[in-house]
């Protein structure tokens, strides 16, 4: 049920911010790859809030990381992890110029700072 939510808050940033139109955009966002891990129990009828922030951000490629957060709490009960590869919608290949300016302009705005450590 999780996952489902991950791939919701996703697809509302790239519709909202990204110019992203599923159903007709030239590109479309395959997952590759996904994985949630659960560091303390949400018991029902808990509402949960969801942080979204774009971890790498390759030619094609993206990885957000995800935080789930029981509302009013500052603790955080999973991270998420889910993989983008943008291809064309007909061929399903990435394109020789990666995923569109405005995909990757909307992208950056969530790109996590690298630690300086």
């Amino acid at each position: 049920m999780i996952m489902s939510r991950f791939d919701s808050v996703v697809n509302t940033y790239l519709i909202q911010h990204c110019s992203l139109h599923p159903p007709t955009s030239p590109q479309i966002g395959l997952v590759v790859h996904s994985h949630c891990d659960y560091l303390a129990p949400v018991e029902f009828p808990s509402v949960v809030d969801l942080a979204l922030r774009v971890n790498k951000l390759g030619k094609s490629s993206v990885t957000y990381e995800i935080g789930v957060f029981e509302r009013g709490q500052e603790e955080v009960k999973a991270v998420g992890e889910f993989v983008h590869v943008f291809v064309d919608r007909d061929s399903r290949r990435p394109g020789k110029d990666g995923m569109s300016g405005e995909l990757k302009t909307g992208l950056e705005k969530l790109l996590a700072e690298k630690s300086k450590l």
